[in-house]
């Protein structure tokens, strides 16, 4: 039992360490999008690829629009709780 709980709190500690941060996915969001810029520019695929390289894009674009949602409702939250 003990080995278990040991284990179970080394896991959670370890885990923010492998999380990857918001500004860190943004970055990567932001260069897989100017590669789908430089591909569409240079007109290098078509039909299914490109399809599926636009959807990818969007929703990238959805993820990030929701992370900095997310960012900003949690200021205005300690905003709110701070003027208490």
């Amino acid at each position: 039992m003990r080995k278990g709980i040991i284990a179970a709190l080394a896991i959670g500690l370890a885990l923010p360490v492998f999380a990857e941060s918001d500004t860190m996915k943004d970055v990567k969001d932001s260069t897989a999008n100017a590669t789908d810029s430089v591909k569409d520019t240079l007109h290098t695929d078509s039909g299914a690829d490109k399809t599926k390289r636009h959807a990818k894009r969007k929703m990238r674009n959805a993820k990030k629009d929701a992370r900095h949602m997310k960012n900003d409702a949690k200021k205005d939250v300690d905003k709110a709780t701070e003027n208490k």
